[in-house]
């Protein structure tokens, strides 16, 4: 996402979203990104590019100040890559996992980052093939980053069961909502960032981290709540990208809504609850596994609620910021489709319950991520 602009007041939003490439005819993953990205860059320029494994493609917006601004941005990449993929013969899919993918370890892309981890983590990366949806909020000041992600972080498990849509892996059902999360959770330097009381107090951390090897590099953490290392955002990278748009929508601008909130907060001293990382990761594990329609952690109360109680409580929370902006209604059309259909998880294993097993579930994907209704 390119740097955000000066928008008056009102904190640009920005998101990516990572997609897999499959086969129209067998569904599995196929290395078709470098070829689909190309095409899609005579488009669209750089708002597209090469994604960890070669059977993905990214798409990104650029800074946006309304949810409108962003459908809009959002639905003209995903068409620049839907079209360069039939093009290609693949198709793209929206899922936080490959429901089908070919066996053995994923081709990787040719970044010099994607090499050093493979040769950092090593087996560790022979199943490392997930999609995520980030959001970026325009944040300038990285000490004011940090502490407001003090009051996020609580957030993370909500956010994962809000985007919970990767049940399946290599054709079975893992029994989870979110396979992805737990894919990622394995890594010693991914998921909930430490308490940090200061930009150098989480820059020495990142810093102890990588000097264990955990890390690549103190300057490029991937905790799923970061101050972007290049970018001046505050940036969540704990979601599984999202079928609809619409739903994507929804969740960036809740998700400014909560980082509004919080930088507010800190402005008037409030330091935020000091969490243990190793109470949200069992959150984060528990959101994981049961998505919306489980109990999830109340940021609030530390209380086990239904999750579906916890976002009520989060809209709440963030109510001025979402009627000062606008933005109440995607919100609250967000929730009543999740009360009617489920999460994408549970609109993925109602496909693949109608019959046509996996390889319908692909199908439905492709056409959801496509925009079709459904």
């Amino acid at each position: 996402m390119p740097p955000a602009a000066d928008t008056g007041g009102l904190p640009t939003i920005g998101v990516e979203e990572e997609y897999f490439l499959v086969d129209p005819h067998t569904r599995a993953a196929v290395p078709a990104g470098p070829g689909v990205a190309a095409r899609a860059s005579r488009v669209v320029g750089d708002l597209v590019a090469n994604e960890f494994a070669e059977c993905q493609v990214e798409g990104r917006t650029p800074p946006c100040r309304t949810a409108g601004e962003l459908r809009g941005e959002l639905g003209r990449v995903r068409r620049a890559l839907v079209t360069a993929a039939g093009a290609d013969g693949s198709c793209l899919c929206a899922s936080g996992t490959p429901v089908l993918r070919q066996g053995g370890p994923p081709r990787l892309g040719d970044h010099p980052r994607y090499r050093a981890g493979r040769e950092q983590y090593r087996s560790m990366l022979d199943d490392f093939v997930i999609s995520a949806l980030h959001v970026h909020v325009h944040l300038p000041d990285r000490e004011l980053a940090v502490v407001t992600g003090n009051h996020v972080r609580p957030w993370l498990p909500a956010f994962i069961a809000l985007s919970a849509n990767s049940p399946f892996f290599e054709g079975r059902d893992t029994g989870y909502a979110s396979w992805r999360s737990v894919i990622r959770g394995r890594f010693p330097c991914l998921g909930p960032p430490p308490y940090a009381g200061s930009l150098e107090e989480h820059e020495r951390l990142a810093g102890v981290i990588a000097d264990t090897e955990a890390m690549l590099e103190p300057g490029m953490s991937f905790w799923d709540l970061r101050p972007n290392p290049r970018l001046p955002t505050l940036e969540i990278r704990s979601m599984d990208v999202l079928q609809d748009i619409d739903d994507t929508i929804a969740v960036a601008v809740l998700f400014r809504a909560l980082v509004v909130t919080a930088a507010e907060k800190v402005r008037r001293g409030d330091p935020g609850t000091r969490w243990d990382g190793e109470v949200l990761r069992a959150a984060c594990w528990r959101a994981a596994r049961d998505g919306w329609n489980g109990g999830g952690f109340d940021a609030l109360t530390g209380q086990v609620r239904p999750v579906s109680e916890v976002a009520e409580g989060l809209v709440r929370y963030v109510r001025p910021v979402l009627e000062q902006y606008g933005d109440l209604a995607e919100v609250t059309a967000l929730f009543q489709r999740l009360a009617a259909r489920g999460d994408g998880a549970s609109r993925q294993r109602a496909w693949g319950r109608s019959g046509a097993g996996p390889a319908g579930v692909v199908d439905r994907l492709v056409l959801a991520t496509a925009g079709a209704p459904g």
